[in-house]
C-alpha cells in the first residue's frame, strides 16, 4: 500500500511539475511579446517626433527613450527558452538561430541597449537629434532581425 501511494504521490508531482513548466513557457513567451510592445509604442512614438507627424514634446520623448532603455537593460534569459523558436511554434518569428548562436543574439541585443542609451542622452534635447538616434536604433534592431527573425510574409 505504501509503495502505491509513494507512486501515486510521485506521479501527482511530475504531473503539477510538468503544468508548472507549460506555464511558465507561456509566461515567458508573453513578457518577450509584450517587451517588444512596449518597444515598438515608445518607438512609434519618437519616429513620430522625428518626423514631424507628431508634435514634439520633451518629457514625452524623454520616457519613451528611457522606456525602451529599460527594456533593453533587461536580462533575456528568461524570456527566450528552448523550443520557443518559430520552427517549434506558431505566432513566433523568432528563428532557431537565437539559440544555435546566442553570442550574436545577446551582441545585438546590446548594441541596441547601447543605440537606446544614446538616444536617452538626446531625447530631450529638441527633434533635432531625434531622427539620427532613431535610426540608430531602428539599425540596430534591424541587424537583430534579420539575422534572427523570420521575415513577414
Amino acid at each position: 500500500m505504501k509503495i502505491t501511494q509513494a507512486w501515486l504521490a510521485a506521479a501527482a508531482l511530475a504531473v503539477g511539475a510538468g503544468a508548472a513548466q507549460a506555464q511558465d513557457f507561456d509566461n515567458q513567451l508573453k513578457a518577450r511579446q509584450g517587451q517588444f510592445r512596449i518597444m515598438a509604442l515608445n518607438l512609434g512614438v519618437l519616429g513620430g517626433m522625428a518626423r514631424g507627424t507628431v508634435d514634439y514634446d520633451a518629457e514625452m520623448a524623454r520616457m519613451a527613450a528611457e522606456n525602451i532603455a529599460t527594456i533593453a537593460s533587461l536580462h533575456q534569459g528568461a524570456m527566450w527558452p528552448e523550443g520557443s523558436d518559430n520552427m517549434e511554434l506558431d505566432g513566433t518569428r523568432a528563428l532557431p538561430s537565437i539559440w544555435d548562436d546566442n553570442a550574436d543574439f545577446l551582441s545585438k541585443w546590446g548594441a541596441m541597449g547601447e543605440a537606446a542609451n544614446s538616444l536617452v542622452a538626446v531625447a530631450a534635447d529638441g527633434q533635432q537629434g531625434l531622427g539620427p538616434a532613431v535610426g540608430a536604433l531602428g539599425d540596430a534592431c534591424g541587424a537583430c532581425h534579420e539575422a534572427h527573425r523570420q521575415p513577414s510574409e
